[in-house]
Formats: structure tokens, C-alpha cells, sequence
């Protein structure tokens, strides 16, 4: 039982949208750490300097009086804490993440749509349905080969019953 199980598992694990989703996942999560990084070390930064040399990372709103002026100073004291600064911070970090995302779809419909105008147009059938046997036979078929009905070729008118 635990061979078959063990199979099973594999053969579901293989299967190429199972790894795809895990590459993603991991290229993803490897994305997030450059974003967040480059939101706190690079965008931050020179913005807080804009704003008179504030630090993002320590604006808080304390919950209960404190003598804290750094949100780890408040942490470290079990202060309650609103860390608006943080949130800021991860804003920005989605922002930027979605942002990128979007513009990644974008660049794959555009390459998609491009493709599809590339490819050839879809050959004309040579073959139909008997209406009688339901075989395919070539449109200019005057009698089914399987069935021996007489059938009209395509294109042409039917002959008129009297």
C-alpha cells in the first residue's frame, strides 16, 4: 500500500503544473526579498530624507504613555504600538510588487496576441460527416464509402425529389 501511495504521490508531484507552481513560488518569494529590499534601502531612504530625515521603520503611534522615541525602544518595553511606519513601508512593497506583476502580464498577453496573429490560419476541411453513418468522407463524395448512401457534394445543390 505504501509503494502505490508512494507512486501516486510522485506521479502527482511531476506532473508539469505541480513543478511549474513550485518554480513560481520560489522565484516569487526570491522577487519579494528584492522588492522589500529595494523599497527600505533604496525608495525609502531618500524620501525620508525629503521629510526631514525620517526613519519609516520607526514611525509608531504608542497605545499607552511612554518615554520610547524608536519603535524598538517601545517593543522591547511591551508599549502597544500602532507601527504606521512598517505598514508604510509593506504598502509601498505591494505597490511596487503589483506593479511589477502587472507589467510582467502585460509583456506575455502582448507576446501571446503576437503569436496567435503569426499563426497560420486554419486549413480548409476536406472531409465531412456522412448524414448517415456519421463516417468522414472527402466534400466531394457522391456516395459514403462506408455506407453506400447517395450524399450531395459540398457545394452543390440537391437534387430536386419529384
Amino acid at each position: 500500500m505504501f509503494r502505490s501511495t508512494l507512486k501516486e504521490f510522485k506521479t502527482f508531484a511531476m506532473r508539469g503544473n505541480v513543478v511549474d507552481l513550485a518554480v513560481g513560488v520560489i522565484i516569487g518569494a526570491a522577487f519579494g526579498k528584492i522588492v522589500t529590499s529595494l523599497v527600505n534601502d533604496i525608495v525609502m531612504p531618500p524620501i525620508g530624507r525629503l521629510l526631514g530625515n525620517v526613519d519609516f521603520k520607526d514611525l509608531f503611534i504608542p497605545l499607552k504613555s511612554t518615554t520610547a522615541t524608536t519603535l524598538d525602544e517601545a517593543q522591547k518595553a511591551a508599549v502597544p504600538v500602532i507601527a504606521y511606519g512598517q505598514f508604510i513601508n509593506i504598502l509601498i512593497d505591494f505597490i511596487l510588487v503589483a506593479f511589477c506583476v502587472f507589467m510582467l502580464v502585460k509583456f506575455l498577453n502582448k507576446l501571446s496576441r503576437k503569436k496567435e496573429q503569426e499563426a497560420p490560419a486554419a486549413a480548409e476541411p476536406t472531409t465531412r460527416e456522412c448524414p448517415y453513418c456519421l463516417s468522414e468522407i472527402p466534400l466531394a463524395a457522391t456516395k459514403c464509402s462506408h455506407c453506400t448512401s447517395e450524399v450531395t457534394p459540398v457545394g452543390q445543390a440537391s437534387p430536386a425529389k419529384g
